[in-house]
């Protein structure tokens, strides 16, 4: 179906609108979201996708609705696998958590920038190059062997050293501070102008969301040759992946066999692609260049078999025991920073059933086999967490006894603000206010020091 010159004008500014949209009023000025901001626009942003495909389902038809929905299910399971590098990413560069804002959703502009452009070059290619098809199969289907092999292997012990690697050799290319100046791109530093780690970061996510599209593109072009359902399906997908990264932050290691089923997706789209490429075959070395008579997939099997395959990886994700053990980390890790924040009002209340919580999954890690307990080494130091709760939980037994007030912390344990919060570093791995205070004060005197710096070079 031909889309008038009009709905692509108007679905381009609207597109564009909720992008200026989240960064005049979301990501401007710098702030960490809380759950309930990031479930709201999330549910806000893909209710307006699922309204755009009931739009598609009545004015286009019923195939054309089918595609959409399709298209935009796949790039959304992946846009979701995404997340875990960018959570790699943003760990290297040790991006604060309240600027975590922008580098995303400059990725998610970057990425629907790009993979507009490489539409634009898959719609010409299945136009004009016969074997299009093919190639896009093939591509399918060596990713997602790829990923179940990836999968099958032990956990790479070097992989934190690549990544690391990754970060120096940007760092060697381009002249680069180690401090973050705010949200700047450059600063200025030993009187040298310089690139900040913000920029680096985005450098690095710009090409990580390349490396994206030569997956994603592919497996939407397997489901559709609209372009106009590929680019808004695409697009919708990228839009509030934003909001979920907080949304699902410290959830995502519990989808442990999600590659798994997006493999199974890529390889049965990656079939669908040969198969239709063997019924409309033109290679005069195959078959004397005549279309061979193979069954093809239909669009409505597609979207059946990315369903379910994607609700049995998540169910079992969630009941494996790995997903459990991970759960258990995640919990023990929350309920001890919560037990940490108490203050004296909320506290006597809740004390004993929170306290008992998080001994609970306490017991569940001690209780993990040996396999598992990498996780929690890794997981924000959780182990040292705990014991700080415990002598934080003493403390206060002991001031109860003797009839004073319970909310105080031992010395050097302090990590309540005044304002109730945690104190954390980017890593999410809480610290104390008076650490946190060092280094609020060493980063105000570099900062001063590169405003210093800026003045003296303009003059």
């Amino acid at each position: 179906m031909s889309v008038p010159p009009l709905v692509w004008i108007l679905t381009i500014i609207l597109i564009v609108g909720l992008l200026a949209f989240d960064y005049l009023f979301h990501v401007r000025k710098a702030h960490i979201p809380t759950i309930r901001e990031a479930a709201v626009w999330s549910g806000i942003y893909v209710g307006i996708a699922l309204l755009f495909g009931v739009a598609v389902l009545v004015i286009g038809g019923a195939g054309m609705g089918t595609e959409y929905f399709a298209g935009y299910v796949t790039e959304k399971a992946l846009s979701i696998d995404n997340l875990f590098v960018f959570l790699v990413i943003i760990g290297a560069f040790a991006v604060p958590r309240e600027d975590q804002q922008k580098v995303l959703l400059f990725g998610i502009t970057f990425a629907i920038i790009a993979r507009s452009g490489m539409i634009a070059i898959g719609a010409v290619a299945i136009d004009r190059l016969s074997f299009a098809f093919y190639i896009f199969g093939a591509i399918l289907l060596y990713t997602a062997m790829k990923m179940i092999l990836g999968e099958l292997k032990a956990d790479d012990p070097e992989k934190e050293e690549k990544d690391s690697l990754f970060v120096r050799l940007i760092k060697a290319v381009l002249p680069a501070s180690d401090e973050f100046d705010g949200d700047r791109l450059v600063t200025i530093e030993n009187g040298k102008r310089v690139l900040t780690p913000m920029l680096l970061v985005m450098i690095a996510i710009g090409g990580t969301d390349l490396l994206f599209a030569l997956d994603s593109i592919p497996a939407i072009f397997g489901l559709t040759q609209n372009t106009f359902v590929v680019f808004t399906a695409t697009a919708f997908s990228l839009l509030g992946l934003r909001q979920l990264y907080f949304l699902i932050d410290g959830l995502l290691d519990r989808l442990v066999y999600l590659s798994y089923g997006l493999s199974i997706i890529l390889g049965v789209i990656g079939v669908k692609l040969v198969l239709h490429a063997l019924h409309e075959n033109e290679l005069p070395f195959l078959n004397g260049g005549e279309p061979l008579d193979v069954p093809e997939v239909t669009t409505g099997l597609s979207l059946s078999v990315i369903i379910a395959t994607l609700a049995v990886t998540v169910l079992v994700s969630l009941a494996s025991p790995k997903g459990r053990a991970q759960a258990a980390v995640n919990n023990a890790h929350r309920e001890a920073v919560a037990y940490q924040e108490m203050t004296y009002e909320s506290f006597e209340s809740r004390r004993d059933a929170m306290y008992e919580r998080m001994l609970e999954h306490e017991r569940i890690i001690a209780s993990l086999p040996t396999k598992f307990q990498d996780l929690v080494v890794s997981e924000r130091n959780v182990t040292e967490l705990l014991s700080d709760a415990h002598t934080v939980h003493a403390q206060r037994v002991a001031f109860n006894e003797c009839g004073e007030r319970s909310d105080e912390q031992p010395e050097g344990l302090l990590v309540t603000r005044a304002d109730g919060t945690v104190a954390t570093d980017p890593q999410g791995n809480v610290i104390t206010v008076a650490e946190e205070e060092l280094t609020l004060a060493t980063q105000k005197a570099k900062r001063l020091e590169r405003e210093r710096a800026r003045v003296e070079h303009v003059s």
